[in-house]
């Protein structure tokens, strides 16, 4: 494995204009680098994949039925841009269906509703019993976004081009908000692959979800091959970007990477602080594929 590695991921963050952390990890063979891998950070909508590895542990432990129908009434829902929380009339769903739209579009409202089937406190019993000792869930998704409305005062989200506005959200204090470091986040991702952190079902359940996430702008834009499938579940609040997930090639070689990335601007599009995530992983892949 070359040496440099990291400091080429460094270099690639420094010319995107961010900040980042990296873990990159051969889920088989355990090989493994990372930038700052250690370093607690807000996980943001990533944290709903502890929640779904959640969910398929009661379901398989027979708590709760994938096909039970949740209703959705339009008030009261978690905001946000995607799936339920931007829609308009009642829906009735089924937990797996509501599994699916939190994963694919990262729907909040459809994470709250599982989150009040599941609790928090299941989550954080997932996250204990696979050893995430840095990773813990603090409040649901509905509640991180109303902190954020109330830190950034009336001017609402005019506010959050403010950086000083921005240096007070507590949802992006790792302290207070829901939190991991990006090699807890591989290790949860190795252990999904590997059949550890649920029964077989429920662990080609939870990889299906996955693999259907819309997104390609992050993570899947280091790996444009038809033959490379990616699957991952992206994280976004002011300022940050995320994502984690798994990378695998036609040889068989299965790759779980986190990236985590902060950037001064406030601007909510920046397409090279986005793109820089697949680049990172990228570089960090090739260089566990090179040995």
């Amino acid at each position: 494995m070359r040496t440099d590695t990291p400091d080429r991921i460094r270099a690639a963050f420094a010319d995107a204009g961010v900040t980042g952390r990296l873990h990159a990890l051969d889920i088989d063979s355990g090989d493994r680098l990372g930038v700052g891998p250690d370093e607690p950070v807000c996980t943001a909508s990533v944290h709903k994949l502890p929640l779904l590895v959640a969910l398929h542990e009661r379901a398989a432990a027979g708590h709760l039925d994938l096909t039970e129908r949740i209703d959705c009434p339009p008030d009261g829902r978690t905001p946000g841009p995607t799936g339920l929380a931007a829609m308009l009339d009642a829906a009735r769903l089924s937990v797996r269906d509501l599994a699916y739209l939190m994963m694919a579009v990262s729907d909040n409202a459809a994470a709250d509703l599982l989150l009040a089937r599941v609790g928090l406190d299941a989550v954080n019993r997932t996250t204990a019993r696979l050893g995430l000792e840095a990773t813990h869930a603090v409040h649901t998704f509905g509640a991180m976004m109303a902190s954020i409305k109330e830190d950034a005062g009336p001017a609402g989200a005019q506010a959050l081009t403010d950086p000083h506005v921005i240096g007070r959200l507590r949802a992006l204090d790792p302290a207070r908000s829901n939190r991991s470091t990006p090699r807890d986040l591989t290790r949860l991702l190795a252990a999904v692959w590997r059949d550890e952190a649920a029964t077989p079902e429920h662990g080609a359940a939870i990889r299906r979800l996955m693999g259907l996430q819309v997104w390609p702008h992050r993570l899947a834009s280091g790996f444009p091959f038809d033959d490379v499938h990616v699957a991952g579940k992206t994280g976004s609040l002011p300022t940050l970007r995320a994502e984690a997930g798994v990378v695998e090639y036609p040889d068989g070689g299965r790759y779980a990477v986190a990236v985590f990335t902060r950037t001064a601007q406030t601007a909510a599009t920046l397409p090279a602080a986005d793109a820089v995530i697949g680049t990172a992983a990228r570089i960090a892949v090739d260089a566990l594929r090179a040995g």
